[in-house]
């Protein structure tokens, strides 16, 4: 099972919950069992993981993809193959 975090604001502005819906999505069209959670930017746990990013952000299997970037679903499609 893959772990994908979308780290991003809270409450979450408009870029932060477009990214969790391409990613939702890609995960769908992928056919892969994921675990996608959203995690709040400024953190401890995520501070202390990644250090501080720019939001939103996209973390595979604790690698960060993207950062102050909303990645389409193909191309988060394209990530998960």
């Amino acid at each position: 099972m893959l772990n994908i975090e979308v780290i991003g604001l809270d409450p979450p502005c408009r870029k932060c919950t477009e990214l969790l819906e391409n990613v939702k999505a890609a995960v769908a069209l992928a056919g892969v069992e994921a675990r996608v959670a959203k995690k709040w930017t400024l953190s401890e746990e995520i501070r202390g993981k990644y250090g501080l990013l720019l939001s939103p952000a996209l973390a595979i299997e604790g690698v960060v993809v993207a950062q102050g970037k909303v990645f389409r679903t193909e191309r988060i499609l394209a990530l998960l193959r």
